[in-house]
């Protein structure tokens, strides 16, 4: 026997109970319990790599879209500045066009003015000749007298 009441042999089958129960535990927890963590964490590492990815390809995106934004900008400037410059061509044409207008309406005033004047002067001059020709005629054959003694009669009566 052995001092202190100790057996060599129920240490060691002890020990070797404990060993086939830590390689047990090893292989049926440990190692499926160490894989899934592995595992996760590989996953959690792969989405936080396509994460980073997206966030640099949406920061592309974004650069490229401002980009194309202040292109836009500029474009819609020159093409604002060509429509501002044919809507000031074209109100020219168009004040031009109205100037030509008028200027061709006076011009037709004018000769329809100058037409009835003339027509007006006719008409009143085929008048005056009628109604002088009758004064004539009515003087010649009201009076028999001495046209000077007729004359100076009328004179007188006007006079106040």
């Amino acid at each position: 026997m052995v001092p202190l009441n100790i057996d060599w042999q129920q240490i060691l089958l002890h020990l070797m109970n404990f060993v086939i129960l830590a390689g047990g535990l090893y292989l049926l927890l440990y190692k499926p319990v160490k894989k899934f963590m592995d595992s996760r964490q590989a996953h959690y590492h792969e989405m936080a790599q396509t994460a980073q990815e997206k966030l640099e390809e949406a920061a592309g995106l974004k650069n490229q879209y401002e980009q194309q934004l202040k292109d836009s900008e500029v474009e819609l400037g020159k093409l604002k500045a060509q429509a501002m410059t044919e809507a000031d061509a074209a109100a020219k044409q168009r004040l031009a066009q109205a100037e030509e207008q008028r200027q061709q309406v006076l011009e037709r005033a004018k000769k329809e003015a100058q037409a009835e004047k003339e027509r007006i002067l006719q008409q009143a001059g085929g008048e005056i000749e009628g109604i002088i020709s009758q004064a004539i005629d009515n003087l010649l054959a009201s009076k028999t007298g001495d046209p000077i003694n007729d004359f100076l009669d009328q004179v007188e009566g006007q006079q106040p």
